[in-house]
């Protein structure tokens, strides 16, 4: 991977415009988004002046948890990100759709007990603990996480067997009982993008992860690993806070003024 120079990993003022010390961090990522638009992804820096979304915008983005508009209208939900490498997670059904929700918690190295009555061959792997036989409440013990991906009436008691101990689950084709979700993703080296609509249009889900997958450039990845090597820098240099998003901008931008020059 290309490095973009000495001058935004030291935090220099020299070649830097206080214009640019100034931008918000907003005004970096919406550069960064009409990047996404460009056919070269080239970074351009705008002219006009950075604006600072006010409070009462803010206040009006971000819902209430006391405030649920819309009959029929779930929560507002909290998006996270979980490291499951080693740790067991329950899956409840054996059909395709619990086959497709194994191979993710796989892939994230989760330690996946499936639970059914009747299990389809795509479960039937290496690495995967298979339990033939009815849900009971004490499979879930010593589990993070739970899918519940079974007939409506299991799903149920799933659900009510994981409020039980605290734990979250992921019940398929039943938003109003989830307390978890599994979001649309792509990824792009150690970057993962998520979306979701929080389970009450998965089509709309899927069909905006294909958008991305599209949009989304294949760089993404060398973007991560210059933005860790530069933030490991500002770190032990003390790099004022306000000035690493612009700093971050102009790495990248080397990134491609290097690749013209060659």
């Amino acid at each position: 991977m290309r490095t973009a120079g000495n001058h935004a990993a030291s935090g220099r003022t020299d070649p830097l415009p206080q214009k640019l010390v100034e931008e918000s961090t907003c005004r970096c990522a919406d550069a960064l988004t009409r990047a996404f638009l460009n056919d070269r992804h080239k970074f351009v820096m705008l002219n006009v002046p950075p604006q600072r979304p006010s409070h009462d915008l803010l206040e009006a983005a971000i819902p209430h948890p006391d405030r649920v508009e819309g009959e029929g209208a779930l929560p507002p939900l909290f998006p996270i990100f979980l490291r499951l490498h080693g740790r067991r997670v329950v899956v409840v059904g054996g059909g395709p759709v619990a086959a497709a929700k194994v191979f993710g918690l796989r892939s994230a190295g989760a330690r996946v007990t499936v639970v059914a009555p009747i299990v389809c061959p795509e479960l039937q792997i290496e690495g995967v603990t298979v339990l033939v036989r009815d849900f009971e409440p004490k499979d879930l013990e010593g589990a993070w996480l739970v899918v519940a991906a079974a007939p409506p009436e299991v799903n149920r008691a799933v659900e009510r067997a994981a409020e039980a101990r605290c734990l979250f689950v992921n019940t398929v084709d039943d938003a109003e009982h989830a307390t978890a979700f599994l979001p649309a993703v792509v990824r792009r080296g150690s970057t993962t993008l998520a979306f979701s609509t929080g389970g009450v249009a998965p089509g709309l889900a899927r069909l905006v992860r294909e958008a991305l997958e599209a949009l989304l450039p294949h760089e993404v990845g060398d973007w991560a690993e210059l933005a860790q090597s530069l933030r490991n820098t500002w770190k032990r240099d003390r790099t004022p806070f306000s000035r690493r998003a612009p700093l971050l901008l102009q790495a990248l931008q080397g990134l491609y003024s290097q690749g013209e020059e060659e």
